[in-house]
């Protein structure tokens, strides 16, 4: 008898012929697994099948020793009181929804759902998220090496921008920053593995970080952005002949399909340079006395584009070494980015605490795996946590009163004020 009650609990334990038994009673093994049958004596255990207890499914189990309770009485709000024979402790069964609420909050901030929409106006899911806004979503540090990476920084007002790395599939990194320079990209690049190629926009800092911190990554500049470059020079209806002369050739820059191509685009531009050498070197006296180039936009173009491809950045893509096409532009992160101020404008009105914590979480979501909102509640920092450490850094570095770590970073106590602030941010 012994035996076959043992194999119908491993039966139990093990196979989802039982599955009928989920949706009314749980397994419990706490009580009884090494032989403890007294459980049978204890709370409300329904069935002992071998050494596993089947209780139902709403019977709390105890804090301190994990045996199920047994019901004993109600307070005087109503609520169910539970009792622990062996602890002789009595306790409520508290339900923790912060989790549900953060799932709720994260639809609502990732959706185009207005409050006002909600039921009673918003006002219940305005107070059950209020503390939800004290999160802070980090990146996290990626170590499996991508072959491509996407670059890019989103401005979300004066001195505030947040920079992110990803790849087409997932979004990597990001990073909150004053302005886009070497040591912001530093910070975001130093949490990921230094991948084969990484397309930029030719962003302020970025080629010196990457020198530092990805030494063997080999770089694109965006062709498009490169384009950009050439049609801020000559607008898109040109009056000069060089000026049309040197837009045509931009717009042929996104169209190079293979090595020939790339070729035939730096010969042309070559003969381009030599035939208006003359014309670009041309200065004009400015009022004060001194002299300034008289066709200085297209001088600039020039340079940009002399520096791209003398440093092998604007044909990278077309290395014969690759195995695969590689993308030459930065569609993948400017779609990103798109979304995101799409979402912000979705949600218009949040400072630039909120704003900066909302391009946060819709970055999270979508690495490469976000966690549940248990574990993000008992892993992400708050702001008093964050408080906290300024605290007592501020503590440790008298003299400068800041924390060396965080580099360029937005400082936390620069978002946060105890006493009316003027916020110049916006």
């Amino acid at each position: 008898m012994l035996l076959e009650g043992w194999l119908f609990g491993f039966l139990v334990r093990e196979s989802r012929c039982f599955s009928w038994l989920g949706s009314t009673m749980r397994m419990d093994r706490s009580c009884c697994w090494k032989g403890d049958f007294s459980a049978l004596l204890r709370g409300k255990v329904t069935i002992l099948v071998g050494r596993v207890c089947l209780v139902p499914v709403n019977t709390a189990l105890c804090p301190v020793c994990g045996c199920p309770m047994i019901r004993r009485g109600k307070t005087s709000t109503g609520r169910q009181r539970w009792r622990c024979k062996p602890c002789k402790i009595t306790t409520l069964n508290e339900i923790d929804s912060t989790a549900k609420h953060l799932d709720e909050f994260l639809a609502w901030l990732l959706g185009r759902r207005r409050q006002v929409d909600l039921p009673g106006g918003g006002r219940s899911f305005r107070r059950r998220c209020e503390p939800l806004w004290q999160l802070w979503p980090f990146s996290p540090i990626i170590d499996e090496v991508h072959e491509v990476i996407f670059v890019d920084g989103i401005h979300l007002g004066r001195g505030a921008v947040v920079l992110i790395a990803q790849t087409s599939d997932c979004v990597l990194g990001w990073y909150a920053a004053r302005s886009e320079n070497s040591r912001a990209w530093g910070a975001l690049m130093s949490r990921i593995a230094p991948p084969a190629l990484v397309i930029t926009d030719g962003g302020s800092g970025f080629a010196r970080a990457c020198k530092n911190i990805w030494p063997a990554t080999r770089v694109q500049r965006c062709t498009f952005h490169a384009y950009c470059r050439i049609r801020q020079a000559t607008t898109t209806r040109p009056k000069l002949e060089a000026s049309r002369s040197l837009y045509a050739l931009g717009r042929q820059l996104t169209h190079v399909q293979d090595i020939d191509g790339a070729q035939e685009w730096i010969d042309a531009y070559q003969a381009w340079c030599t035939r208006w050498k003359g014309f670009l070197e041309e200065k004009t006296r400015r009022p004060d006395g001194g002299w300034e180039y008289t066709h200085e936009r297209l001088v600039r173009a020039r340079n940009s584009l002399n520096k791209l491809i003398s440093q092998g950045l604007l044909f990278t893509y077309l290395d014969p070494t690759w195995t695969h096409q590689m993308p030459a532009m930065t569609n993948q992160i400017e779609s990103t980015n798109a979304r995101l101020r799409q979402m912000l404008r979705d949600h218009r009105g949040m400072g630039l605490t909120r704003r900066m914590k909302a391009v946060f979480w819709w970055c999270y979501t979508h690495s490469p795996h976000p966690q549940p909102a248990a574990t993000i509640l008992a892993t992400m920092p708050t702001d008093a946590t964050l408080e906290n450490a300024w605290y007592h850094a501020s503590q440790t570095h008298q003299a400068t009163a800041t924390i060396p770590g965080w580099g360029d970073a937005i400082c936390f106590n620069e978002l946060h004020h105890t006493t009316p602030y003027h916020n110049t941010w916006d």
